[in-house]
């Protein structure tokens, strides 16, 4: 057997000779400025779609570059830290780690610098949501509420409302009572906003040879409202928590390699018309890529971070400093709790280096090893997805920049299987919100690395924005829109090679 550091060693030298992998190319890598001509054509070479199905691809099984967890299948496969980050950046991980757990308590408290909760709040820490750092779920059976939330937006009212949001000021209008989401739990005194109400309808779908898959139908309300009725034109979209691995990878791969790959006209004609986002930097304003949420909403781990302090468990950050969370003015009792903002510690609930250190542990929590990468049924399994046109938007492979902020995540060969791109996926899984360059139709292309590992560490199969698919044959077969010809290829395909398909999306 090959040694890690063996593996390492081959995986660096894959992208210094320029493998030829096939002449289909992913990403042209065209506009970027942090590799030289040579690099350039060895990049692009490396990206291809492979064509050859009859083995794995040289360092398929690293799926996470150099960084891969090397950990075997256990529930804490979404925990490790990035294998190539130094001894003193493992400190810096252990630390986030911690206040990634730290379950915050209301104000005032004896225990200082950990209170500051709320007043109105979804949960009382980041772990709370990101169990073991993986996939929410949707509250059933004795499921809580904790891993999914209603996102509430509501319509332009006046010309200076809908101005700020085509300048993307702001990424959506919240509800002007109930704010950007509903707030299911409250400090002591305080009444919280309300509950999630979810019900069902199945509807039969028959597949090739005459399989039949029961896909659910959601329906969505809200109930116990305590501050009044919503907005009439206010839109409910339930987002349960995506999987945190791998996001300092995502964040480094260049903005030219994704711009590159979207087609938001299709002059193409191959029906995908993927489109890039945009988003405003949380602390510069600057305009950039948006590529972390569910609409693409946010363009950092740190804005990511910072938001969900802010609209999950009401903690202000220097970033984000809103000491009442997610509070409007019509909640007037929510002005009146204490905050727990220290002065001697600065002048937000979470002062520095609180959010480094969460968004460091972010960024650096590693994708896990690819599983039975040559094995015949994944083999073939990865060969129906890519002939049934599922790479046009899940792109396998990815160079990240030389110029990345971290060297464990620069230069890396990665297989997130997205292309982070805005994409119609139909009337089903429309939630009629629009969030930033997103509209209500629109969802980014999610990362599907470690999917195989969802029951494992997460205790589930729930899938989509809002778990209502409860296996990746439902998963698939929610697709609509530009994804319509992919999901019905995996329809009109024999029982044996859908099989085939799941196992090859179980290996990832």
């Amino acid at each position: 057997m090959r040694t890690r550091k063996a593996i390492l060693a081959g995986l660096g030298m894959l992208l210094t000779t320029g493998l030829t992998i096939s002449p289909v190319a992913a990403g042209e890598a065209i506009g970027r400025t942090d590799l030289t001509p040579k690099d350039k054509s060895r990049v692009i070479t490396v990206t291809r779609p492979t064509q050859d199905f009859g083995k794995a691809e040289s360092f398929e099984l690293m799926q996470g570059g150099a960084g891969t967890s090397p950990r075997g299948v256990s529930a804490d496969s979404f925990s490790d830290f990035s294998a190539n980050i130094t001894f003193a950046e493992e400190q810096e991980f252990k630390l986030g780690n911690a206040l990634f757990r730290k379950l915050w308590v209301s104000s005032p408290s004896s225990t200082q610098a950990s209170d500051g909760l709320g007043p109105l709040f979804n949960a009382r820490a980041c772990q709370s949501c990101h169990l073991k750092d993986g996939r929410g779920h949707p509250p059933e059976g004795d499921r809580d509420h904790t891993s999914m939330f209603f996102r509430l937006a509501r319509a332009a009212a006046t010309g200076e409302e809908q101005a700020k949001l085509e300048r993307l000021d702001i990424a959506s209008l919240p509800d002007p009572v109930y704010g950007g989401q509903l707030q299911d739990q409250a400090i002591p005194g305080m009444a919280a906003e309300g509950r999630m109400v979810i019900t069902y309808a199945e509807e039969p779908v028959t597949l090739s040879g005459g399989e039949t898959v029961m896909l659910r139908k959601p329906s969505y309300s809200v109930s116990d409202l305590n501050y009044g009725p919503l907005d009439p034109s206010t839109t409910l979209s339930p987002r349960i928590a995506n999987p945190m691995i791998g996001l300092g990878l995502i964040e480094a791969i260049p903005e030219e390699d994704i711009r590159a790959l979207a087609d938001p006209d299709d002059l193409d004609g191959d029906g995908i018309s993927g489109r890039a986002a945009r988003a405003r930097d949380h602390r510069t304003g600057e305009m950039k890529l948006g590529r972390f949420g569910w609409k693409a909403q946010n363009a950092s781990v740190r804005d990511q971070s910072a938001s969900a302090f802010a609209g999950d468990i009401g903690i202000s950050t220097p970033d984000d400093p809103r000491h009442f969370g997610d509070c409007t003015e019509k909640q007037t009792a929510c002005f009146g709790a204490a905050t727990g903002v220290q002065p001697r510690l600065g002048d937000t609930e979470a002062p520095d280096p609180v959010l480094d250190l969460v968004t460091f542990y972010a960024k650096n929590l590693a994708v896990p090893k690819r599983r039975d990468v040559d094995d015949a049924e994944v083999l073939r399994g990865k060969e129906i997805f890519y002939a049934s046109g599922c790479i046009a938007c899940h792109r396998p492979k990815f160079v990240t920049s030389r110029k990345a902020e971290n060297k464990a995540q620069a230069f890396q060969l990665i297989w997130p299987y997205s292309d982070f791109l805005l994409h119609d996926m139909g009337e089903g899984l429309a939630d009629g919100q629009a969030v930033g360059d997103a509209t209500g139709r629109e969802w980014r292309t999610p990362p599907l690395w470690g999917i195989g590992l969802t029951q494992v560490v997460s205790g589930h199969s729930f899938f989509l924005h809002d778990g209502r698919a409860r296996s990746l044959t439902e998963a698939i077969l929610w697709h609509g829109g530009e994804a319509e010809a992919a999901r019905d290829a995996f329809a009109a395909t024999n029982p044996e090679d859908r099989k085939a398909l799941i196992t090859f999306l179980e290996s990832l």
